[in-house]
């Protein structure tokens, strides 16, 4: 199978970047946020929502569609583009996340964690039904190439943070190992999934806050030789500073030809500036349509006038609180120069509001697509910033 999958680097800014993917869904210009679509949907929205927000690619979980519906059922559809019909580019995570993090829980709970991690891959008791299952690289990468996304990731092993050197160091070891396993399946696969289309295959960058692992796991995968880099791990997206630290490190070791990707970093709009500005080049995170849920409402501008570029806004974070009684009363939209359907269509802060006081499903949408719309737009602003410095 041919490559069809191609990133291009347009012009820079610093340590901003201004590019562009090529896949067999489409194009992707770059930097971009990534909605999530963790079961074949983002929460509350359909696929022409996300099209109208001007979404280029969005996310699905390779966990969580592996267990409901079924890679049977998502086949026998045509793969998951088909499935949720979204004619459009699209990434699935490997899993690797969502299995460790659900040990975690476990463990937080103060439960013997569901999880047992050996060389062949990982043992996991169902969130559903409490069923056994195993995922190894190998089969994380034939579930992804069922599921016939454009991009894919490599099986990895996530740790938290406060876990010992030598367990971070093992971690990150048995990381490379699963990598270049996912790799030899990849390749056996002829590089496609089952549709006939080209999978672009990522590798994961570990090694938690230690520069010397990071440097370390990041040396081994260009051994292995990916089509693209993405930083994981608990530090990104959760620790701004830790992700800075790290990114510092090495950045420079990136390939120039190759996307930058930041797993699970863009919960609130100043996030996404400082990927960008980081040197990202895709970012994720399910942040914006979770905090849509809960009545937090992202208003403010992109300010490029200052010595970096910054989210402006009155409210702490950029975040409204609709549930504050200031705005039952408030029949202004969100924001009167927002673009998303929300804001056009005239829905006022005082409906909203009124909405999510008694629980009504539409608010979920309404919100969602508000907050999407000003992550979505925000990188788009930035790439302009970062084009227009030509």
């Amino acid at each position: 199978m041919p490559n069809s999958f191609r990133f291009s680097l347009i012009t820079s800014r610093g340590l901003a970047r201004a590019g562009s993917i090529t896949t067999p869904h489409g194009q992707i210009k770059t930097p971009i946020f990534m909605p999530v679509g963790t079961r074949a949907s983002v929460r509350s929205l359909d696929s022409l929502d996300l099209e109208q927000l001007e979404a280029q690619i969005i996310l699905g979980n390779t966990y969580h569609l592996y267990l409901k519906p079924g890679t049977k059922i998502i086949e026998a559809a045509g793969g998951l583009h088909q499935f949720m019909r979204w004619d459009h580019p699209m990434l699935t995570d490997s899993g690797g996340y969502q299995v460790f993090s659900l040990g975690e829980q476990q463990r937080a709970k103060g439960l013997a964690s569901t999880v047992k991690i050996s060389e062949e891959g990982v043992i996991f008791t169902s969130h559903l039904d409490g069923s056994k299952h195993v995922m190894t690289p190998e089969t994380s990468i034939q579930i992804q190439q069922s599921l016939g996304a454009d991009i894919i990731m490599v099986f990895d092993e996530c740790l938290p943070d406060s876990s010992s050197e030598k367990m971070m160091n093992d971690s990150v070891e048995r990381t490379t190992r699963w990598a270049q396993r996912c790799k030899i399946e990849w390749e056996s696969a002829k590089k496609q999934s089952l549709y006939g289309k080209y999978q672009a295959l990522f590798g994961i960058v570990q090694g938690s806050t230690s520069l010397v692992l990071r440097e370390k796991s990041l040396r081994s995968l260009l051994d292995i030789g990916f089509d693209g880099y993405a930083l994981g791990g608990e530090t990104v997206g959760y620790d701004l500073a830790g992700t800075q630290h790290v990114m510092a490190s090495i950045g420079k070791l990136l390939p120039e030809q190759a996307p930058r990707y930041a797993m699970g970093m863009g919960r609130d709009p100043q996030d996404v500036i400082e990927a960008i500005l980081m040197g990202f080049d895709m970012f994720d995170c399910v942040g914006p349509t979770r905090l849509a849920r809960n009545g937090a409402l992202f208003v403010g501008h992109l300010d490029t006038t200052t010595k970096t570029p910054v989210f402006k806004s009155e409210f702490p974070k950029g975040r409204l609180a609709i549930s504050n009684q200031r705005f039952a009363t408030d029949h202004n939209v969100l924001q009167a120069d927002c673009d998303c359907s929300t804001c056009r269509g005239g829905y006022t802060r005082a409906y909203l509001h009124h909405l999510y006081n008694v629980a009504e499903l539409s608010f979920y949408r309404l919100a969602s697509i508000h907050n999407l719309r000003v992550m979505v737009r925000l990188a788009t602003e930035m790439r302009d910033w970062i084009v227009q410095s030509t």
